[in-house]
């Protein structure tokens, strides 16, 4: 597909994307819709929409053919066709590093600034270095792997003779490229899970002891308490999530994972549970809270795009709500452990001053997981104790 060919093919799929589904959704259908693409040119495609969704609000008044330039530019490290025709100048420099590429950025159109890809800076929690994260939005996140312990020389040879670029970094954590395909290596479906490594790095604040009944009450598929089950299988567990349907995708997770016991509920934590929960105390619970989800928004750039300030303060009121149904089910002297996948301080360090406040919890520790430093997502944790 020439150079051409691409920019009407990117004008075309940005005309009909509504924005009322995930990016990668709505590809997959478009595709379908456009047999006549081969793989090559859906390949091609797909990188300059999420390139052009990665510049954020930069160059907003630009043309479409000069932020594509632009991100291509800055998003990319191997020469391509489409640099090439419309801007070869710039090819010659395409596999500098990315400071060296903002200055040039920059010369080409002076009207670029790299804080404006991401424009909520007063949101953004404590100690979140503001150039560094809106840089590293231009840059695709890793694919994290966490391998079942002691399978890590089985793991490992396997890549190695699959020829795959990968990093072990220590203990069960492996780094590949975004995109890396493993499912035709691995018969074992509970060899490994996909899983960010802030999302690992949460684990460290769990500290489950043996047999103490835990809760983990916004479970989703499950990947913070495989984490927690690993620390210790001898937990009594209870996972709940609002969508029976992503909790089938746990019972699947759990099934290769080999762990059977445990209860399981489709709960509105919005609402009052004393019907379903008058007589459940825990040793701990997890509260993976529902939120902007803008620590992520390097895999889902379109998200910077469709994000409305306003919706902070519906998801600290989300938040809020759910805390206050699920707390009374603490022990007296046990662990809440509250995470989200945001980098806004109204959803991070000052609801934790909230539930201090409101509910006497010491904060034991807290932590915001710096990803955007590890091409990864970025996270926030608290441990806090009744």
């Amino acid at each position: 597909m020439k150079a051409i060919h691409q920019l009407a093919t990117v004008e075309q799929i940005l005309a009909h994307y509504q924005q009322d589904q995930p990016l990668h959704r709505f590809l997959a259908i478009y595709y379908r819709q456009n047999k006549q693409m081969g793989s090559k040119d859906r390949k091609i495609a797909s990188r300059l929409v999420y390139n052009y969704f990665r510049l954020g609000h930069a160059l907003h008044q630009e043309t479409l053919l000069n932020r594509l330039i632009i991100a291509e530019f800055l998003c990319n490290t191997i020469s391509n066709s489409f640099i090439a025709f419309y801007k070869p100048e710039l090819e010659t420099a395409i596999n500098f590093t990315l400071k060296e590429k903002l200055v040039i950025a920059k010369q080409e159109f002076p009207a670029f600034d790299v804080l404006d890809i991401f424009p909520f800076h007063k949101h953004l929690s404590e100690g979140v270095d503001t150039t560094l994260f809106c840089s590293k939005i231009l840059v695709q996140p890793d694919l994290y792997i966490r391998v079942r312990k002691g399978a890590e020389k089985r793991f490992t040879s396997t890549l190695l003779n699959a020829d795959i670029n990968f990093q072990h970094l220590g203990e069960q954590t492996y780094a590949l490229a975004n995109g890396t395909k493993l499912d035709h290596l691995f018969t074992d479906k509970g060899l490994y899970e996909v899983q960010d490594l802030s999302s690992q790095q949460v684990g460290h604040y769990f500290k489950p002891q043996k047999w103490d009944k835990w809760w983990d009450c916004c479970a989703a598929s499950g990947g913070k308490s495989l984490l927690l089950h690993q620390q210790q299988p001898d937990i009594k567990l209870l996972v709940s999530d609002i969508r029976a349907s992503i909790l089938d995708n746990l019972d699947e997770r759990f099934l290769h994972a080999g762990i059977r016991n445990y209860q399981k509920k489709v709960l509105d934590l919005t609402l009052d549970q004393s019907l379903f929960l008058h007589d459940y105390e825990f040793d701990g619970i997890i509260l993976d809270a529902p939120c902007s989800g803008s620590g992520t928004w390097g895999r889902t750039p379109e998200m910077i795009n469709q994000f409305e300030e306003h919706t902070i303060q519906f998801f600290q009121d989300l938040q809020r709500k759910i805390i206050r149904n699920v707390i009374s089910y603490l022990k007296p002297g046990k662990p809440l452990i509250y995470i989200t996948c945001s980098v806004f301080k109204e959803e991070n360090e000052v609801q934790v001053a909230w539930i201090q406040e409101e509910f006497k919890l010491q904060i034991e520790s807290q932590e915001l997981i710096k990803g955007y430093q590890h091409k990864a997502d970025t996270m926030f944790v608290a441990r806090l104790v009744k």
